[in-house]
Parts: C-alpha cells; structure tokens; sequence
C-alpha cells in the first residue's frame, strides 16, 4: 500500500526476514511523533468526556453535541488521504509543522467561539490537519524505524494516541468540569505551538526517493481490492468502538447511574486497555500480524455486546 510519498512496506531488498532481529530501540523521531498524536488523541476524544458541559453553554442538546465528535472523525477521514495527497510535494517536515499549526489555530477559534455552528467548523479545520499529521507522521515513523520495526513504530506512533486517554482525556475532563470547557482548548492550543518546534528539530529531511512520487502512483493503491476489505474491517472495528465512546459520559451517568466525578476515572480505565492494545500489538504485528488482526476485532465485538446487554 502506498502513502504520502512512498510503500509502507519495505523497498525491495530490504525486507524484513524472520532471520532479521528488530532493533532494540526506536529512533527518538518515533517518539516525538507520538507526542503530536498524544496531543491529537487528546482532543479527538476530551470532548467526550465534556458533551453535558458543552451542550448547555451552546444551547444545544447532548445527542446534538455528539456532532462535535462526529464532524471530527469526518474530517479526519476526508483530512488523511486529502492533505497526504495536496502535500505530496512538499517536505514532511514541513507538512507535519504545518498540520500542526493549522491544529493549534483550530482549537483558538473553539476556545473563543460562542456559536455552536462555528465551533463545528473549527473542528472539522482541525480534524484535517490531524488526518495530515497521523498520514504523514506513520511514514516518517516507519522510514525512520526500519522494516524489521515497521509495525512497532506504528504502534508507537499510535499509542501516543492512546496515551492521551490515560493522561490527557481524563486531565482535560476535569480541568473542563472545574474551570469550564474551554480550558482545555487553550491548553491543547498552546502545547500544539510549542510541538511544532520539536517536529522541526526532530524530522529529518525527505531524501532524493521521497521526492519522486506522482499521484498516480498514491492512487494505483486504490484499486486494490484486498486494501478495501481491510479498511472496511478497521471502519467497522473502530466505528463500534468510537460509536460506543462518543456517549460514554451519557452512558455512565443517565444509563449506568454512576456520579460525574467518576466519569474521568472509566476514562482512564479504557486509555490504559488502548495503550497497552496499542503497544503490544505493535511488537505481535511484526511476528503474528495476521492473527493479531483477526483476534483483535473479534474480541472487541464480544465486548460491545456485552456492554449493550449489561449498560444498565
């Protein structure tokens, strides 16, 4: 599968083998990616915790406050393929500090806006960088980790995001309840300024490969049938999960009759489960990719059914 300037599968000659050991650490940009999606995790996902604070300001029902959510992971799927493929040209460097420029202003605008149409619309601004950042940043991650880490850099990368429900979401959920929602949105605002310097520092410049790539060739990948099927799997995976944790806050309080104070405390709970999923299933990938995937999903949707028939 190609993206963003080049297969994320090793060139050839430099496959991994299983005679290839993965090395004992990850470059340092690795890790420093992962603090951008730590950032971008955090705001995808504190808005959940936020939804009765935020619909009353505004004026508007919970279940409608859900849009902000939704319009985000919208962006983030139009933003992905989008921004990699408007940016194929340019730098990923420069891409990555630009994603996460447009990232801070979006959340000035959110923490400033009285109108709920507005503050939509800076969401949606600031899920297409985020789309960028996380297309962009997984090739920089596994380019710089190598194929034989390809699958734990990712899962690096990624757990950034996870990360961010153990630390950020619950965090930003209590500052929110205690100080008002919009504290949160300055903060992620001026931590997305100061990550832009990092990223600059931290990412290598593209080499001579990285800049002969057409469009054409980012787009042959689509008439892949097999990467249909797997996206289709990780949409309706992650659509199950997501769908569930958008009304979390809801679902604990009015459903399950837990007090709100609690509410950051399950949070938690469900960022460490994704960390450790994340991390873990980043080293299984690299040996067992195929049965991580299927085992991954299938448990995943015994857990959803549980919670339908045990909400209460």
């Amino acid at each position: 599968m190609t993206t963003r300037g080049g297969t994320l599968h090793a060139p050839a000659g430099h496959r991994a083998t299983e005679h290839e050991h993965p090395p004992a650490r990850l470059p340092l940009v690795v890790y420093v990616l992962a603090l951008g999606t730590f950032l971008m995790g955090t705001t995808e996902f504190v808005v959940a915790g936020l939804l009765p604070e935020i619909a009353s300001e505004v004026h508007v029902t919970v279940a409608r406050a859900g849009l902000l959510i939704t319009v985000f992971a919208v962006g983030m799927i139009v933003g992905a393929p989008l921004m990699a493929m408007l940016t194929l040209r340019l730098p990923k460097r420069w891409t990555l500090v630009l994603a996460l420029g447009i990232f801070a202003a979006g959340h000035v605008i959110v923490a400033l806006a009285s109108s709920f149409a507005l503050i939509l619309a800076a969401r949606f601004l600031t899920a297409l960088a985020t789309g960028a950042f996380w297309a962009v940043g997984n090739v920089v991650a596994t380019r710089a980790a190598g194929p034989a880490a390809s699958s734990r850099a990712l899962g690096t990368v990624g757990a950034g995001a996870m990360l961010a429900n153990v630390v950020g979401v619950p965090l930003g959920t209590f500052a929110g309840q205690l100080m008002g929602w919009r504290g949160p949105f300055w903060a992620l605002a001026v931590l997305g300024a100061a990550a832009m310097v990092f990223i600059a520092r931290q990412v290598p410049h593209d080499t001579q490969d990285d800049q002969t790539v057409s469009i054409r060739s980012e787009l042959s990948a689509l008439r892949s049938a097999r990467l249909w099927l797997v996206l289709a799997a990780c949409m309706t995976t992650t659509g199950g999960v997501l769908s569930t944790y958008t009304y979390i806050s809801p679902l604990l309080t009015d459903r399950a009759h837990l007090a709100g104070a609690l509410v950051p405390l399950v949070l938690v709970g469900f960022g460490i489960g994704a960390l450790a999923g994340f991390l873990v299933g980043g080293r299984l990938g690299d040996h067992r990719p195929y049965l991580t995937a299927i085992t991954a999903p299938a448990v995943t949707t015994v857990l959803l059914a549980g919670l339908c028939l045990l909400s209460g």
